[in-house]
């Protein structure tokens, strides 16, 4: 993204929001947030993400409502936005700002030693985690066992270097390995 299109888009933003706040009257449309614009590269299609506070049928008719209420926008946004061409918007729903909420609830659910709570908000897509069981490993006092270090060449030494040598060619900035002809002489 280039920061031409970034400032189109934050500017987009704006007066999206702007234009829900003070010009769009439909009822279905309640508190509405816009979060966040993305043009294409060539400037013809811009996605509006949007956040609605309320229940699930109350998302669905500001949803609606804002995809009835997009062409005025566009319109709209055509005398206040010197472009060659205003996108076409496509309404979507932004849902982070619901899981977020509901990763930091699990989140302090598990801190506080609770269990967090099996229901699942409709619409969710993140699971919920469930207590990890007992493991044999955890009885143990040995501590863990470390995988070896370095490129799995076992050899050492001078040999073992130019095994990886070879097989990974030169280091950066190293000589070259071949060996060295003298001319003229016997």
């Amino acid at each position: 993204m280039t920061r031409r299109t970034e400032r189109i888009d934050e500017l987009l933003r704006q007066e999206i929001g702007g234009a829900l706040e003070r010009e769009v009257t439909d009822p279905r449309i309640g508190f509405v947030t816009v979060t966040d614009v993305e043009t294409s590269p060539d400037l013809a299609h811009a996605r509006v993400w949007i956040s609605v506070i309320g229940t699930a049928e109350r998302r669905k008719e500001a949803l609606a409502g804002l995809r009835r209420a997009m062409p005025f926008i566009r319109h709209g946004l055509g005398s206040k936005i010197k472009l060659r061409r205003i996108p076409e918007l496509e309404v979507r729903l932004d849902d982070s700002v619901e899981r977020g909420t509901r990763v930091l609830q699990i989140i302090n659910d598990l801190e506080a030693g609770r269990t967090p709570d099996g229901s699942r908000q409709p619409g969710e897509s993140l699971p919920t985690p469930v207590p990890r069981l007992p493991n044999a490993a955890d009885a143990t006092d040995d501590p863990p066992r470390e995988a070896p270090s370095g490129d799995g060449d076992e050899t050492a030494g001078a040999v073992g270097s130019r095994r990886r040598e070879y097989r990974d060619g030169p280091a950066k900035g190293a000589r070259p390995t071949k060996p060295r002809v003298r001319r003229g002489a016997r």
